[in-house]
């Protein structure tokens, strides 16, 4: 016996098709990427942009603000906020784990059908519309 197909990203999680609570899109996800890589670029100025610095200025920003505010300052600027798949706080270990697979790259550009990364599913997360 096989499933019915969801008609929209986040059905199967139980999550509104559009609005507060809905999956966070693609390009939501992409400006607050480029927005938080922006100021980890800027700040590593002060160790003359050098590369490691630039990801560890990333990671430091993504896993300090994700569980104080629900997100990146990217995410909360683009109207987004990253929650455990049950609706909860995030806790203080997944985001050094979704942070750690985001750096790699790989997890982050393979989806499921609910649009979320495979840096998500490790770390049970899921990224929603404020």
């Amino acid at each position: 016996m096989t499933q019915s197909a969801q008609s929209y990203p986040g059905e199967r999680l139980g999550l509104p098709r559009e609005g507060s609570g809905s999956i966070g899109r693609l390009g939501r996800r992409v400006g607050a990427l480029f927005l938080d890589y922006g100021a980890a670029y800027l700040i590593s100025g002060f160790f003359g942009w050098d590369p490691l610095a630039i990801l560890a200025i990333f990671a430091a920003i993504q896993i300090v603000f994700i569980p104080t505010l629900q997100g990146s300052p990217g995410h909360r600027v683009f109207g987004l906020r990253l929650v455990r798949v049950d609706g909860a706080w995030s806790g203080l270990w997944r985001p050094v784990v979704r942070t750690l697979l985001l750096i790699v790259v790989v997890p982050a550009v393979i989806w499921d059908a609910d649009q979320r990364g495979l840096h998500d599913k490790a770390a049970g997360t899921v990224l929603l519309r404020a």
